[in-house]
């Protein structure tokens, strides 16, 4: 940052009375640059992630229930959405997500069962089951259905991140 000092010169003024304004003004603007520098080093709390997922893709899946976990872990608070194929993971009797991913070394579904017993809400899209022959007694234990108007509300909320992998 570059600091530019203008001196203003008046007939009306003395040398001494230059000299004090420029003073004052040099001791101002480093009290605000020091103060302006100690907040920025503040580590502000992450706010909701909600995350969307779609894909049947393992990897996919895995990668943002990872990153989700991750967001936890800076102090962020988060929720999943399963919708289309990646809804298949909120079924008791699904093999989505099963295969397990490196370096992680567990599957997608274990992940979304560690985010379930961490707390983490987990919903499967309002379309998903009246579209199929299952039904929510079908879903795994710990996850429920979205209404659209909750998750509108989340969407427009100043504090959330929406993460769709």
């Amino acid at each position: 940052m570059t600091l530019i000092m203008i001196r203003f010169y008046h007939p009306f003024f003395t040398s001494r009375e230059t000299t004090m304004r420029t003073t004052i003004t040099t001791l101002l603007m480093i009290c605000t640059l020091l103060f302006a520098n100690a907040h920025a080093g503040e580590h502000q709390k992450p706010g909701h992630l909600l995350t969307v997922l779609t894909a049947e893709s393992d990897h996919t899946l895995a990668m943002g229930l990872i990153l989700t976990r991750h967001y936890l872990a800076e102090g962020g608070t988060a929720q999943v959405l399963l919708c289309d194929a990646a809804a298949e993971l909120a079924l008791k009797e699904s093999n989505t997500g099963s295969a397990v991913v490196q370096p992680a070394g567990v599957s997608a579904r274990q992940m979304l069962g560690g985010l379930i017993e961490a707390g983490v809400k987990v919903e499967v899209c309002a379309i998903f089951l009246p579209n199929r022959e299952e039904t929510a007694d079908d879903l795994r234990k710990g996850v429920g259905v979205a209404g659209p108007a909750a998750i509108a509300a989340v969407m427009a909320a100043p504090n959330t991140r929406l993460f769709t992998p």
